[in-house]
């Protein structure tokens, strides 16, 4: 009993000696509910290809905790977070919990640079995203280490390792009950595929800021490796993949832009030629092995008058050698949400989309084409009359169609109405 009292008398010394217990309370959510001509609720069709106001069908939420600890000219950051997705279709529903960030970020330990951070943990690692289609595109975060804003002259040099497993099908049959050649045959014992084995990966994510251009302009570039290694007698199928990006941000008096080029190599090229959150996910099956892919995106936010703002994301996406069948596809993206202020606190949103092209088929054998289009209209107040401004309380109208299928809302229709109402929020 006396060495827990101690230890604790230790812990709640050091703690006052370092901080106010000031804790932060961070986060973020969306939640809302809508009516469908199909009756079937809310729809969420291609957000990231034809922008995500009033086309969300889940309640989303991220909420975490962080307190800073001083000691002399260091400072010791913890942050927590958790975040919880659910389709918000009653009033007590099972959802998905996720420990998305556990993470100590130190300042101050390099005296020569006392900008530079020490982290390790579990991180939303610099991520970078196009907020009105929720895309990000660039994304390697999880759990691991490193250093952050080393300084290089005036550049800010961050170099990171963070794991990134997966799994493929291993050499050893998997065996079950295998249905006859004829209907009426009773089914036999067989081998109906290969066994799922996991594979452990890595990211090396090595990144470049504040590299200076022209007048308000700068380039970021980075660099994610994404390799694996076997354990005895494994043989890993995926090949190890490259993303390379860079991206242009060019301020202006009347808001940003962004010009962003992306090109990956086997995992990182089907990443790169569909709108997947790049590093977030690699594929270890082998199946993107010789696969490349690039996207070109400009994105940003303006001021258009003393009451007029928008957002607006342009992409254009391809990719060579993609899957099983070794296919080219492309795409390309248009949307635009522009928004009337008419006072401080009430404005009228527009949001506007289109993406077409040609995708990988469901049975991975060959390409088909696709289309989707959406307008929006939402009545809305926020609190602040930037398009940043939030919490935002939204009823909305949404009209959805698909180009290529008479039948892409289970009513022999390829449109869809939605009318509802939503809340978004970050603090």
């Amino acid at each position: 009993m006396k060495k827990v009292s101690l230890i604790a008398a230790a812990v709640a010394t050091t703690l006052a000696a370092g901080s106010a217990f000031a804790v932060d309370f961070n986060g973020y959510m969306r939640a809302g509910t809508g009516i469908s001509a199909s009756g079937s609720g809310d729809v969420s069709v291609n957000k990231n290809g034809i922008g995500r106001l009033g086309n969300e069908n889940d309640n989303y939420s991220e909420f975490g905790f962080s307190e800073e600890l001083k000691t002399g000219e260091q400072t010791w950051r913890l942050e927590s977070m958790i975040a919880s997705g659910a389709p918000g279709e009653n009033g007590w529903e099972d959802a998905d919990f996720n420990v998305a960030q556990f993470a100590v970020k130190a300042k101050g330990l390099i005296s020569s640079d006392k900008e530079a951070t020490l982290w390790a943990g579990k991180t939303y690692y610099q991520r970078k995203d196009i907020h009105i289609t929720d895309f990000y595109f660039l994304n390697t975060s999880g759990t691991g280490g490193g250093i952050e804003n080393l300084s290089l002259g005036d550049q800010k040099l961050s170099v990171a390792l963070i794991q990134d497993n997966g799994s493929q099908a291993s050499d050893t049959d998997k065996y079950g009950w295998v249905a006859g050649t004829n209907p009426g045959d009773a089914p036999t014992w067989g081998v109906i595929g290969k066994e799922s084995e996991d594979v452990t990966g890595y990211i090396a994510d090595v990144r470049l800021a504040n590299i200076g251009l022209w007048s308000d302009a700068s380039l970021e570039v980075a660099m994610a490796y994404n390799f694996a290694t076997s354990t005895d007698g494994q043989s890993v199928k995926g090949d190890d993949g490259l993303l390379v990006t860079g991206i242009i941000h060019q301020g202006m008096d009347n808001g940003f832009n962004q010009t962003v080029l992306q090109y990956g190599t086997n995992g990182y090229g089907v990443q790169a030629a569909n709108f997947w959150g790049a590093g977030a996910y690699y594929d270890r099956s082998g199946d993107q092995n010789d696969a490349t892919g690039y996207r070109l995106i400009n994105w940003g936010v303006m001021n258009l008058g003393e009451s007029w703002e928008m957002g607006h994301q342009l992409a254009y996406l391809a990719g060579s050698e993609i899957g099983a069948s070794k296919q080219d596809i492309d795409q390309y993206s248009v949307v635009a949400r522009p928004m009337y202020k008419w006072n401080d606190t009430m404005r009228t949103v527009f949001e506007a989309g289109y993406n077409a092209g040609e995708k990988i088929n469901s049975a991975g054998t060959g390409v088909e084409d696709f289309g989707n289009a959406k307008f929006t209209v939402a009545q809305a107040w926020a609190m602040g009359d930037s398009f940043w401004a939030r919490p935002e309380i939204r009823v909305y109208g949404s009209y959805i169609l698909d180009t290529e299928n008479d039948n892409a809302f289970g009513t022999n229709e390829d449109t869809e109405y939605v009318a509802g109402i939503q809340v978004e929020a970050w603090w």
